[in-house]
């Protein structure tokens, strides 16, 4: 795999005991604009593919589109953070998440050995949206996970590359929040496993001491909201986490993106981060 692991090595072994697994990814900070990072991740996914697992890549673009609007001088905001979606930025997004990132991943793993389609949540409806709200401008909100064209890539062999861009079915397109997208992916799914890879060590209780919690039982979450230990851009992300839960996903990952192979990590128990799950109460959650 160019790497540190071979076939024979045991924790490709404990992988390899994961086959069938349904595993959901979602992909993006630093790890998207480090080469070596974004290689580290893609032998992962290629890993995974070759041991039998299911894996399912939905990425964000963040960097990229903000790199892209500043080169283009269009001006743009958040709110609650997510991105303001004029018709301009959102063409910025689709030409940068469709029509880069996701080709780029893809080639990626081709080049590794790895077997991968691209594909948008336009494409087969995908993700059927409506708009969010007037003050977001063409943020969507997914009303249905359509997995059709999913599923038969994943039978066909081929690791979906999802960019995350919906459609209401009458000519509307969509800028989707990728957590969120990929949180609603992991439902419909029924992944055994959903990792999110972030730019920070974790949910902390403070992110200058990253005094991490590594346990997170989704009944703490309303109070740690409350006291804005999760805010900002972290409330889609644990959000998404604590939805998937309720459905079915079995447990949540969120790791740190900028530490190499955190996929396998977080499948072997290694990746440190924040595990959200209702086997157990919280753990690390300080008063």
């Amino acid at each position: 795999m160019g790497n540190e692991y071979t076939m024979q090595d045991p924790s490709v072994s404990r992988l390899a005991a994961l086959a069938g697994t349904t595993v959901v990814v979602k992909y993006g900070g630093n790890a998207m604009v480090s080469d070596e990072l974004r290689t580290a991740v893609m032998e992962d996914v290629v890993l995974l593919q070759k041991l039998g697992l299911k894996p399912v890549v939905l990425h964000g673009g963040g960097p990229g589109i903000s790199g892209m609007l500043k080169r283009l001088e269009i001006p743009s905001r958040f709110v609650n953070g997510s991105r303001y979606t004029s018709e301009e930025i959102l063409w910025v997004a689709k030409m940068v998440m469709i029509g880069e990132i996701s080709t780029n991943l893809v080639s990626d793993m081709l080049t590794l050995g790895g077997r991968a389609v691209a594909l948008s949540g336009v494409s087969g409806e995908l993700f059927r949206c409506r708009r969010l709200s007037e003050e977001m401008g063409l943020v969507g909100e997914i009303e249905q996970v359509n997995l059709e064209p999913l599923r038969l890539m994943m039978d066909a062999g081929y690791v979906p590359i999802v960019a995350p861009i919906g459609t209401d079915g009458k000519g509307l397109c969509f800028n989707l929040n990728a957590d969120t997208a990929a949180g609603q992916l992991a439902e419909a799914l029924g992944a055994e496993k959903f990792i999110l890879l972030t730019d920070v060590e974790g949910l902390c209780n403070d992110f200058e001491k990253k005094d991490v919690i590594s346990y997170l039982n989704p009944q703490d979450v309303p109070r740690l909201k409350a006291r804005g230990t999760i805010a900002g851009g972290m409330i889609p992300k644990v959000d998404s986490c604590v939805r998937a839960v309720e459905n079915g996903v079995s447990e949540v990952h969120i790791v740190d993106g900028r530490r190499a192979h955190c996929i396998r990590n977080a499948l072997l128990g290694t990746a440190g981060g924040t595990v959200v799950g209702t086997r157990q109460p919280s753990i690390g959650i300080v008063d």
